[in-house]
């Protein structure tokens, strides 16, 4: 979350837990966000901001799976919600002792972590050198972690690294809004603007829903200057 200054710099709120930003007109409107004891809704839940950080706190204050990304623990509430209590898991994360590990081993059942020693193994099978996990994998992992998947195989997460399985996918649209809205406050024309964060939420709106790559670019300004110029000075 962000607060713009005067001069147009972009800094992080210093007490975010509370309180969350809304933009309309131009105009910065910082209104009080209830606990979350007071909330009695997934729906109400969601018209806020919510930190990573605070949704894993809220998931283990819960006994909930406090683990995983954002859209992972926002998944977790929604199901409390819902009356579906998705408890921490009770998985030992302990090397069972198998003599071969083959591509129909369970990853449960193998000891399976992110280390260097399946490191190697998965080089082995792609032939890649050095070989490195992809964050499609790391949330696979924790989904079968959470649900406690003895079916997923190694073969299971092979197919995830080569892009031939939707198990699991990692949800990169914050990474990718992050990079959008740096991008576009280093272009000198977002001075020209009198709020750079919305100015940049609206053309990611428009970016996100298209086909088209998930990238800044001047050219976005022009076509889209229809619904920005309330903020142009």
């Amino acid at each position: 979350m962000f607060k713009c200054y005067e001069n147009n710099k972009i800094d992080k709120l210093e007490s975010p837990i509370h309180i969350f930003i809304s933009f309309r007109k131009g105009k910065t409107m910082i209104e009080s966000r209830p606990k979350f004891d007071k909330i009695t809704s997934f729906d109400e839940f969601n018209k806020y901001y919510w930190y990573r950080e605070e949704l894993s706190q809220i998931c283990k204050s819960l006994g909930l799976e406090y683990r995983g990304t954002k859209q992972e623990l926002n998944y977790i509430i929604e199901q409390y919600f819902k009356g579906d209590l998705i408890k921490k898991s009770s998985i030992k994360n302990e090397k069972k002792q198998v003599e071969t590990i083959t591509l129909d081993t369970p990853l449960l059942e193998c000891g399976f972590s992110f280390n260097t020693h399946f490191r190697e193994y998965f080089s082995i099978l792609t032939d890649v050198s050095p070989f490195k996990f992809t964050a499609d994998m790391a949330t696979a992992w924790r989904k079968v972690k959470r649900e406690n998947d003895l079916s997923f195989t190694i073969q299971d997460m092979l197919k995830v690294y080569y892009g031939k399985s939707d198990y699991a996918k990692y949800d990169n649209s914050v990474c990718q809004w992050n990079q959008f809205l740096k991008d576009f406050c280093a272009d000198e024309i977002s001075c020209n603007y009198s709020n750079k964060i919305q100015v940049a939420a609206i053309l990611w709106k428009e970016v996100r829903d298209s086909k088209n790559k998930k990238v800044y670019s001047r050219e976005l300004i022009k076509k889209y200057e229809d619904k920005i110029e309330d903020y142009h000075k």
